[in-house]
């Protein structure tokens, strides 16, 4: 009788583990166009561009100013 309650147990705890495997799943493909999105709109708005292309940016500016 233990063992097949041991059993029941551990059948219990894997289902919860399926579960909640499938449930990161959804999560992770729910985000996935938000974040398609976000790069687009980050690539729209010209935000995409590496810390060195900002640097240069802004030098290409102070000297226009200057």
């Amino acid at each position: 009788m233990q063992i097949g309650l041991d059993i029941d147990v551990q059948k219990l705890e894997a289902e919860k583990m399926r579960k909640g495997k499938n449930k990161a799943k959804e999560d992770l493909d729910s985000l996935k166009p938000n974040y398609k999105k976000l790069r687009l709109l980050i690539r729209t708005a010209n935000l995409g561009k590496t810390l060195e292309q900002w640097r240069q940016e802004i030098k290409e500016e102070n000297i226009r100013i200057d």
